[in-house]
């Protein structure tokens, strides 16, 4: 009977590969992100951009005043879906004022108009895919398909993909789960929720991953 033998150096060589096969493996599915949730564009896109649209939707050139409400910075990274950055994708994203109303000649509500708030920005990823806005938390609303809970909608393209998504507050989760729109994302919701900075209650993180 012929024998076969595997020494040890052998053995331990054979192992650490397939350790590293496997840690490669693993560290590929830990940097794997779900895509973030898309949701409809809704009916107040400004078709008209406005004049300013830079990342600072709180301040208008010209303008002593700053907007109205509670000023937030909100910042994030933009991802494909294997956890490397997106340079270069371009933001766009609108949004009511803290009274819940946009600046939209569809907008029919009561609230008051904000001659102060840009409400409206685009804005592209920097090199590591980093973004940054400061803005005001938007009130919600009523509309005809129910209560609408804060929220901005994002217009996202990255290299290869496009999506339109919104995001929520995580202090709102009454209200996030009320919403219609919020609860047909299912259990994708999770990707559209900023996260509130602890030290900070007006800062907010949110990661954009995107398909490529």
């Amino acid at each position: 009977m012929i024998k076969h033998h595997m020494s040890r150096r052998m053995f331990t060589g054979a192992g650490a590969a397939t350790a590293g096969i496997l840690w490669a493996a693993g560290a590929r599915a830990l940097a794997d992100r779900a895509a973030t949730a898309e949701s409809p564009m809704g009916p107040f896109y400004p078709i008209a951009h406005p004049a300013e649209a830079d990342m600072d939707l709180t301040r208008l050139k010209g303008h002593s005043a700053r907007a109205l409400g509670q000023v937030i910075e909100v910042s994030g990274r933009v991802f494909d879906v294997h956890g490397n950055p997106v340079p270069g994708a371009t933001l766009e994203l609108w949004q009511a004022n803290a009274a819940g109303r946009y600046d939209h000649p569809s907008d029919v509500s009561k609230a008051p108009l904000d001659p102060n708030f840009q409400g409206y920005a685009t804005l592209k990823s920097d090199a590591k895919g980093d973004w940054r806005i400061v803005t005001v938390k938007p009130g919600g609303y009523d509309s005809p398909i129910g209560h609408r809970t804060p929220h901005i909608h994002f217009d996202m393209r990255g290299l290869k993909s496009r999506n339109v998504a919104q995001l929520y507050f995580p202090e709102e989760a009454a209200g996030n789960a009320a919403d219609m729109l919020y609860k047909q994302l299912g259990t994708d919701a999770a990707t559209s929720i900023a996260v509130r900075d602890a030290s900070d209650p007006n800062k907010y993180r949110w990661d954009i991953v995107l398909l490529g």
